[in-house]
This record gives C-alpha cells, sequence and structure tokens, in this order.
C-alpha cells in the first residue's frame, strides 16, 4: 500500500524534494539581455544609486583639475589677488584627500551587487540543472554547463564591473568635461561637440584594423589546446609505441603557428598603437595651437588659462570617448553570456512534480500496464508493450542483448523519463500523478560505476541523510556491505578523504560504499544496474555477499551480466527489441530451452 497526500501550501513540502523557487527562471524568455540584466540587479537598484553618486564624487578632480590649472595660471598671468591661488589649491586637495574613503565606499558598494548577482545566477543554474529531466543532461555535455556556470557568469560580472569602473569614469568625464567648457567658455563648446567625436571615431578605426589578427592568434591558441589535450590523452599509447618525437612535432608544429601568429598581432598593434598614439596627439597639438592663436588675437575672450584648459579636456573627452567605444566587445560578450545562461533558464524540458501527490510509504508493488517509451527523433520505440506485475520483495532481473531496452526500463522505474504509450503504477497509483522527487525517498540505485565525491567515506555514505546517521546505524551498514574490512585499513577510518570520484579507492571497494549508501537509506525498491559487472571474482565474491543483506524484504531490479548476480532471482525477464519474450526462473528458462538457454544466459563469475 502505498499512503500519499495531496500538496496544499509551500509550508507542507519537505525542503530536501522540494527545489527552491527560483525568481530569476521565467525572466530569460525572449527578453534582450539588457533588460534581463535589469532584473538581476533590481533588488541591488538603491545601493547601484548611490554607488553611482559616490563614483561621481570621487571623480570630481579628474574633470576638476583642468579648470583649477585654468584658475592658478590666470591667477599668475593676469596678477590676480594670491588669495585665489589658495582657492583653488585648498578646493582641489580636499577633492583629492576625499577620493580615497568615497573610492573604498564605492567599492564596497558595486562590489556587493556584482558578486550578489553572481551568486544568485550561479544558484538558479545549479538549481535549474538539478531539476532539468535527465535526457537534456544526455543531450548537454557536462563540460558545457560547468562553463555556463563558471564561465558565462564571470564574463557577467566583468562587464558590468568594467562598465561600472570605465564606462562610469569616462561618462563622468565627458560630462563634467562639457559642462565646465559650457560654463566656463561656452563659445568653443560647439566646436568640442565635432571635433572630440570625430577624433575618437579615427582612433576606434584604427584600432579595430587589427580585429581579424585577434581573431586569428585566439583560433591558433585554441588549436593549441585543443593539440596539448590531445597530446596528454595519447601519452599512454606514445610510451607504449614509442612515438615520442612524432606527438612533440605535431605539437611543435601548432606553437610554431601561435608564436607566427602572435607575433604578427604585436606588429600590427605596436604600428596601430604609435599611428594613434600620434593621430591623437597631433590632433591635441592642434586644438592646443588653434585656441592659443584664438587667446593671442584676443578673440571670443579667451584667456591663458582657458589655452591650458581646453587643450587638457581635449585629451581627456577623447580619451573617455574612446573608453566607451572599447567597451562594445566587453559589453556584447557579456550580453552574450547572459543569453547563453538564458538557454539553461528557460529550458523546459523539466521534471514536472509540482502539485503532484506527495509519497509518504512505499509498500514496493511495482505494475507495468502497457508501458512504452520512444526517444525524441527516433524512428522506434526502446520499449513497447512492457506488461509487468512485481510484487513487493520481489527480485526481478533484466536480460537481453545490447538495446534490448533493460537501462529503458530502469530510467523508468526510476522516474528519470515517462512513459510515451501506457503507464506504471506503485502500488496502485499512476506514478504520473505522483510526486518523484518524494517517491525516490524510498528507492536506491546502485550503478556499475559507483559515484563518490571529493569528501570522506562517512560523508559518501551518509549522503543527503537529514541530521546525517548515528554511528551505529553508519557502522551496521558498512559492516552489511563488507566495507569496514578496508575502511579500518585506511589512516583515518571512516574520514579518510575519497578523492575526486573515489580515485584513492579501487572499484571493489566503491562499489561496497554505493551498497552501504543504499543499505543506510532502507530502501523499498532497489535498483541494481550491471553492479558486479567490473569487478575481479575476490571482489564479487564480497559484493555478493553484501547484495544478499540488502535484497532482503526488497522490491528488487536486476540488470547484469553474470550468472552469480541473477540466478537467484525470483523472475527473469528476457527481452528483445524492447519487448518481453521470456519470463521465468533461471532453472524454468534453462529447461525451456528458449532464448535465454541458448543464447543469453549470462556468464558465470570469475
Amino acid at each position: 500500500m502505498i499512503i500519499i497526500r495531496k500538496r496544499t501550501s509551500l509550508s507542507m513540502q519537505n525542503p530536501e524534494s522540494t527545489p527552491r523557487s527560483s525568481p530569476l527562471d521565467h525572466h530569460y524568455s525572449g527578453e534582450h539581455p539588457l533588460r534581463t540584466l535589469a532584473y538581476l540587479f533590481r533588488p541591488d537598484r538603491r545601493r547601484l544609486l548611490l554607488a553611482v553618486v559616490v563614483f561621481a564624487v570621487k571623480h570630481i578632480p579628474v574633470w576638476m583639475l583642468p579648470l583649477i590649472t585654468a584658475n592658478i595660471i590666470d591667477v599668475v598671468v593676469d596678477h590676480r589677488p594670491v588669495s585665489h591661488l589658495w582657492y583653488n589649491t585648498g578646493a582641489v586637495v580636499l577633492v583629492l584627500v576625499l577620493n580615497f574613503p568615497l573610492h573604498l565606499l564605492y567599492a564596497r558598494l558595486m562590489s556587493a551587487s556584482i558578486r550578489r548577482m553572481g551568486r544568485e545566477l550561479r544558484s538558479a543554474l545549479c538549481r535549474r540543472m538539478q531539476y532539468l529531466s535527465i535526457g537534456y543532461h544526455a543531450r548537454v555535455s557536462a563540460g558545457v554547463l560547468q562553463t555556463k556556470v563558471v564561465r558565462d557568469v564571470e564574463s557577467v560580472e566583468t562587464m558590468t564591473q568594467q562598465s561600472a569602473d570605465m564606462g562610469l569614469g569616462a561618462i563622468m568625464t565627458l560630462l563634467g568635461g562639457l559642462a565646465v567648457i559650457g560654463f566656463r567658455t561656452p563659445v568653443v563648446l560647439p566646436v568640442f561637440l565635432v571635433v572630440v567625436p570625430l577624433a575618437a571615431l579615427l582612433v576606434r578605426q584604427l584600432r579595430s584594423r587589427i580585429r581579424s589578427s585577434n581573431e586569428e592568434f585566439r583560433l591558433e591558441v585554441e588549436r593549441l589546446s585543443s593539440r596539448v589535450g590531445e597530446m596528454t590523452t595519447l601519452i599512454p599509447i606514445t610510451r607504449a609505441h614509442g612515438l615520442e618525437r612524432t606527438a612533440l612535432h605535431r605539437v611543435d608544429n601548432t606553437l610554431e603557428r601561435v608564436l607566427t601568429a602572435g607575433f604578427r598581432l604585436d606588429v600590427l598593434n605596436g604600428r596601430f598603437g604609435s599611428l594613434s598614439w600620434i593621430l591623437l596627439n597631433t590632433m591635441a597639438v592642434g586644438c592646443l595651437s588653434g585656441s592659443a592663436l584664438v587667446a593671442y588675437y584676443g578673440w571670443w575672450g579667451l584667456s591663458a588659462g582657458d589655452v591650458v584648459m581646453i587643450s587638457t579636456f581635449f585629451t581627456a573627452l577623447t580619451a573617455s570617448l574612446t573608453t566607451l567605444m572599447n567597451l562594445t566587445p566587453i559589453i556584447s560578450k557579456g550580453l552574450e553570456s547572459v543569453r547563453s545562461v538564458g538557454e539553461v533558464l528557460q529550458a523546459p524540458d523539466l521534471e514536472s512534480n509540482e502539485g503532484k501527490t506527495l509519497v509518504e510509504r512505499v509498500e514496493g508493488r511495482i505494475d507495468f500496464q502497457g508501458t512504452g517509451f520512444r526517444y525524441p527523433d527516433a524512428t522506434e520505440h526502446s520499449v513497447h508493450g512492457f506488461d509487468l506485475s512485481v510484487l513487493p520483495g520481489e527480485t526481478v532481473a533484466l536480460v537481453g542483448a545490447s538495446g534490448a531496452g533493460k537501462s529503458t526500463i530502469l530510467n523508468l522505474l526510476i522516474g528519470f523519463i515517462r512513459p510515451t504509450e501506457g503507464r506504471i503504477l506503485l502500488d496502485g497509483t499512476d506514478m504520473a500523478s505522483l510526486d518523484l522527487r518524494t517517491y525516490r525517498r524510498f528507492l536506491s540505485v546502485v550503478p556499475q560505476e559507483s559515484i563518490l565525491f571529493e569528501g570522506t567515506i562517512r560523508e559518501n555514505v551518509t549522503y543527503g541523510l537529514e541530521g546525517g546517521a548515528d554511528e551505529k546505524a553508519l557502522r551496521e551498514a558498512l559492516l552489511a556491505a563488507h566495507a569496514m574490512e578496508f575502511i579500518e585499513r585506511l589512516p583515518d577510518g571512516l574520514d579518510t578523504v575519497v578523492g575526486q570520484r573515489g580515485a584513492r579507492l579501487s572499484g571493489g571497494q566503491k562499489q561496497r560504499l554505493a551498497i552501504a549508501r543504499a543499505l543506510i537509506r532502507d530502501p523499498r525498491v532497489l535498483v541494481l544496474d550491471e553492479a558486479t559487472s567490473a569487478l575481479d571474482s575476490r571482489s564479487e565474491g564480497l559484493i555478493q555477499d553484501a547484495l544478499s543483506h540488502l535484497v532482503q524484504g526488497r522490491t528488487v531490479f536486476v540488470v547484469a551480466h553474470r550468472l552469480s548476480t541473477i540466478r537467484n532471482a525470483d523472475r527473469i525477464i528476457v527481452m528483445d527489441r524492447g519487448r518481453i519474450v521470456e519470463v521465468g526462473s533461471h532453472h524454468e528458462l534453462l529447461a525451456r530451452g528458449g532464448e535465454y538457454a541458448t543464447t543469453l544466459q549470462p556468464r558465470r563469475s570469475g
């Protein structure tokens, strides 16, 4: 019997079985990345506004210094009162001293907002990945998803940080400079509004000429990365066949292309950098000479200080416009990363559990009724017309040639995929109406290769258990799995770190920990997927004995190729092309002389 209850409110949900809702999920469907970016920073809008105000105040010295310089020069040239000199000097010293605390405040405000956004974005991605279907994860590689979580979010953070620091600085310089010019020498403001953008565009045009060379160099570096990765992967084969020189020759050719492309890029950078510098400074000299000529003849009422101020502002404003234009590729890359992140956050391929019935207890009866499944874009069903009733506590083994549909049945049972035809009943209830996350609390899987994470043995075995497990239950599970035998020999016992993916343990040791992990959860439904196929005879013997403890009183589904693993199953299901062709015990199927007896009988262990 299965005990179920309807979900009525969020407060009734088990925190482990219910995904934390993400306010970001619905904000990535077809929106422009700038709107998405604005939504990401919405919680920090007041902090960001304060950061902009603080930046504007701290940036005052940049556009105020040319004005102060002009005033001081005029004091000297026109023999104005010396007190004017001290007023101007005091003003500039004050704003310079204030820059330090204001810059620290700005950095704290801006960094807190950007880092919070990055954390929330990565959290939203990780939550989404946890609830995307197994089919989605089969189509999209783990490396691609990892890149989105790490590199794409980093690109978004970099874009916002550089846009804030460089972009705000350039904008404040432009606004402050133009305001000062408009106030002090309004007659030259139209000249600045034409000449400064023109100078910036010319500099930008020169620099854009090296874009193709940058692209060529990047591609060569990517080829080198690929070649080095290939070389390291093939080192065992290279060593075994004495091909070290061949491998090095392949890498050397790529290194030579990187050298050539890099040298060409450096020369072009130097050439265009020098041309840009000459152009910009020539125009600055022209601006200086022109304004000096105007002042010399007394036109427009320009003073000597105005000449210096105009020349200084010309260089500063041109550099600011150039900076803004140079931010374009950085912003484009960041917005593309927002789109890339959105591919995950708006992916519709979710395992749908919301609003479905919660599973409180499982007896273990499983009924497949006309169950079928066809993968997207497949021409044939992987499973078709599958009818099977499994009683609580019964052990069922699935055998058949590769592609017979065994793994598909296990994935349907676990709920990784949903039937495209027919249905599956759990204790008489259609699994399509159940919250499968709560059902899986009563299910354990022992796969062919046990997956362990970088942590201690204790952490791996008790992974996911609320409040962990008491020492007695942990040791009992490890003893039943024959794992204490090797754990007691380890220097730190249960607190020994197993390494990434359990690298410090043998295959048999990892598999015994997987069985202990299943035992400690006391599952009602157990899935053994080739749990002993990769083990030597001694390890298999220990695993078989551990499995005998594990299967007692549980509904068990076994996929295996070794006779010792399935011969004691209550029933053996022989499959071919997604259908059941034979059903019976090991001895019954041998006596029948059918496909199991002639072609599919699993090999004996050892």
